[in-house]
């Protein structure tokens, strides 16, 4: 180091991430004046900023290399060279002031780098592997915030109503619902979509008649309500990156559906999101038109009323692709559901029927039940003795009892009997263990289907639809379905159990699940009487369907 040189001390550290680990400003500077009084180097001034070297822009530090090139001084003192520069721009210009001359030395506590060929290229590579190092943990962390998006997990800060877990790892943080809060900003969107207020009435009695306030406990702002009307984070779905495409189902608790998220956006005059409409409507891509085998589509119509309501209907109709000349109308969703609920009217049961019956299989089934039985245990002895048998063929030819074309033409017999064998075993196992979960989830089917289909969610409702039967056709506004082979044997006794159902009259003393399985055993038109070809056919059909 030239004691006739002249130099600047620059000091820098930034709130990025980069810096977590980097010594603070006046901790620099220490180091540094330290060098300067065991060497006796000539210092003009101190420069220092806390500003990320990212990217090219620090005003101190463009001010300190302007003064370099006009003369004021020819060195640098920095406490490491990623102090400098952690961008191309800011790299080359340093080099290039070394190669002028007008930059003489960039002193650190271990190095000094002159204007030699060497010491370039290696403060060159030591500021590009800090550029380096810098781009590696931003992929590292848009990696790791798409991982989560994928994952459902909102990778950004809690919004309003939310909270993130503070006990959680750093990166592994979810998002939860925020107690305080939670019900009251959930209770504002259904305000808004009630379209009995608008969101500035909404966030005036919010704000003066419930005292909200955020988390950092002040008022809500206007602008922050608004941002909360058009963030989808509070539906279902939320997109990730911004404008990306990307959407992804929310593993936290939503406020809204999705199909309210775009209400609002109606409302408020936006689009609503652009996402694929296999989010928003329940019944595409499962019927066909009756007429041309086409299928049926929909579309969104939207009406806006005088005193500025918003009415939204959805119409499904043939998409006219199989032949354009179809002549098949359109019909309403609402009519849609009301022709499905009949069709699920016909299969429902009661849940006291629900019970006797799976206890009813469970008591007249005993004799199929032990016949399966003893054909397992004779299979599984049939099995047990071709596994000895080729144990034994082993044996003999290890022991060279036998010739290896012996060998070879009873192996094969003996392997092809082996495969045979355990698929009887895996064919007569999964009857006796599935059969009775196959009745089970049919009349849970049954019994629940009305209910899911009214109060569930738009997946709910396709599942009950495409669980019911096949073949859905639409012709002429009129809906038929070829139900389900056990729902459509479960039908015929569905309304007489539902008729006792309703009309028991109570006997006092005796519990009201006793009597109705009374009543179904002495029916002779309920599901399982001894004497209904009917129950016959269900029952066939449990067991083998």
């Amino acid at each position: 180091m030239d004691n006739k040189i002249e130099y600047f001390i620059y000091a820098r550290k930034s709130s990025e991430s980069e810096d977590r680990q980097v010594l603070s400003i006046e901790s620099q500077k220490n180091e540094m004046k330290d060098l300067v009084k065991r060497v006796g180097l000539n210092i003009v001034a101190i420069k220092e900023e806390a500003h990320s070297a990212k990217a090219p822009g620090r005003p101190v530090f463009n001010q300190m290399l302007d003064e370099i090139e006009q003369g004021k001084a020819q060195g640098i003192i920095v406490w490491n060279p990623d102090r400098m520069s952690r961008n191309s721009v800011d790299t080359g210009r340093i080099i290039y002031l070394l190669d002028l001359g007008k930059l003489q030395e960039l002193v650190t506590p271990s190095q000094v780098f002159r204007n030699t060929p060497n010491d370039k290229f290696l403060l060159s590579l030591l500021c590009s592997t800090a550029k380096l190092d810098n781009d590696n943990k931003g992929v590292n962390v848009k990696r790791g915030l798409k991982a989560k998006a994928e994952m459902g997990i909102y990778p950004a800060p809690a919004p309003t109503g939310y909270v993130n877990n503070k006990y959680a790892e750093r990166g592994n943080k979810t998002v939860e619902i925020d107690p305080e809060r939670f019900d009251l900003v959930k209770k504002m969107f259904d305000m808004v979509l009630s379209q009995k207020y608008t969101p500035i009435q909404v966030l005036k009695i919010a704000t003066d008649d419930w005292k909200f306030k955020t988390k950092e406990g002040k008022k809500l702002a206007r602008s922050t309500w608004y941002r909360m009307l058009t963030n989808p984070v509070y539906a279902e779905t939320f997109e990730y990156p911004l404008n990306s495409g990307n959407w992804h189902k929310a593993a936290h608790l939503h406020m809204i559906t999705d199909e309210q998220f775009d209400f609002i956006q109606i409302l408020l005059g936006k689009k609503g999101k652009q996402k694929p409409k296999s989010h928003i409507f329940a019944f595409t891509g499962l019927i066909r038109c009756g007429e041309c085998g086409a299928m049926i589509t929909c579309e969104e119509k939207i009406k806006r009323q005088k005193s500025g309501k918003v009415h939204v209907y959805i119409y499904y109709h043939c998409t006219k692709r199989i032949n354009p000349d179809c002549t098949q109308g359109s019909i309403e969703e609402e009519e849609l559901k009301r022709q499905i609920l009949i069709k699920l009217s016909e299969i429902k049961i009661p849940n006291e029927f629900h019970n006797w019956a799976l206890k009813w299989l469970r008591k007249t089934n005993q004799t199929e039940f032990q016949t399966t039985s003893e054909i397992l245990s004779s299979q599984q002895k049939a099995y047990k003795l071709c596994l000895e048998q080729i144990s034994e063929l082993i044996d003999m030819r290890a022991a060279k009892e036998i010739t290896p074309e012996e060998f070879k033409e009873k192996k094969p017999n003996l392997e092809k009997e082996k495969k045979r064998l355990e698929e009887l075993l895996n064919d007569t196992g999964e009857h006796v263990s599935n059969w009775l979960a196959k009745a089970d989830d049919a009349f849970d089917f049954a019994r629940d289907a009305v209910a899911k289909f009214n109060d569930g969610e738009l997946e709910d409702k396709r599942y009950v639809l495409s669980r019911l039967g096949s073949n859905l056709l639409l012709k002429d506004k009129i809906l038929t379905i070829t139900l389900d082979e056990v729902l459509e044997a479960l039908k015929s006794v569905a309304e007489e159990a539902n008729q006792l159902c309703d009309t028991l009259e109570p006997v006092e003393g005796i519990d009201r699940t006793v009597q109705l399985e009374t009543l179904y055993e002495q029916n002779p038109r309920m599901l399982l009487s001894l004497d209904s070809n009917q129950n016959k056919q269900l029952q066939r059909l449990l067991s083998y369907h």
